[in-house]
Formats: structure tokens, sequence, C-alpha cells
């Protein structure tokens, strides 16, 4: 298999990735929002951004399989928010404002899964010709 076909299908298994977590995104937080208990304390904004961002988690994917460069922005820019709630929402934790633990820990796994994504999206973007 030559270079360029390894890169087109390391760019389609991030892009696969971002949508699958976006679906599963929207999945969870239409649960809670439909009246499942998730089995700790709901802190109703950030699981309305949540919901809201796996839509985009999805669109970022499929733009992402179409174009690298716009894929990587839009994963930098979806990095770059939930770096913003986890900072928020870890303060508010700190400071007892009804924020659970396991909330900041989804916005870690959350922040951390769009960091790996842009990150490897990046990195191909350098590799391509």
């Amino acid at each position: 298999m030559n270079s360029s076909r390894s890169l087109g299908l390391v760019q389609k298994a991030l892009a696969l990735v971002a949508a699958l977590f976006g679906l599963l995104t929207i999945f969870a937080g239409t649960r809670v929002l439909t009246g499942a208990d998730p089995g700790y304390v709901v802190f109703m904004p950030l699981l309305v951004y949540n919901t809201v961002m796996g839509v985009l988690y999805v669109a970022a994917g499929f733009i992402a399989w179409r174009q690298l460069q716009r894929g990587r922005q839009a994963a930098a820019a979806i990095f770059g928010l939930n770096l913003l709630v986890l900072a928020a929402v870890a303060w508010l934790h700190s400071t007892g404002q009804g924020v659970a633990l396991d909330s900041v820990r989804a916005m870690v796994l959350r922040t951390g899964v769009w960091l790996v994504l842009f990150l490897g999206l990046a990195g191909l973007s350098h590799r391509r010709p």
C-alpha cells in the first residue's frame, strides 16, 4: 500500500471516530434529557452543551472525511471549546457549585478525544503533499 493511500485511510479512521463519538454523545445526552438517571447530579447547561456538541462532532467527522484541512480546523475548534468548558466545570466543581465529579471526568474524556483527533489530523496535514 502506498503512503498516500495509508494517509487517506488514517484520515478516514479519524473521521469515523469523530462521527461515532458524536453519535454516542447525542445518544447519551438525549437519554438523560428524556429522563434517564445517569446516577449523579446533572448540571443541565453542561448536558445541553454536550448534546449539541454531539451534533457538531458528527458534522466535524463528515468534514474530516472529505477535507483534511477543514477537518483539522473543526477538530481544533471543538478541542478549544471543550477545553474552555472543562476549565469552567472543573472550577465550578472545585467551588461546590453543583457540578459532579463524573461531569468533570466526562469533559476530560471529551477534551482528550478531541485533542487526539486534532493532533492526528494535524499530523496528517503535515505529511500530505
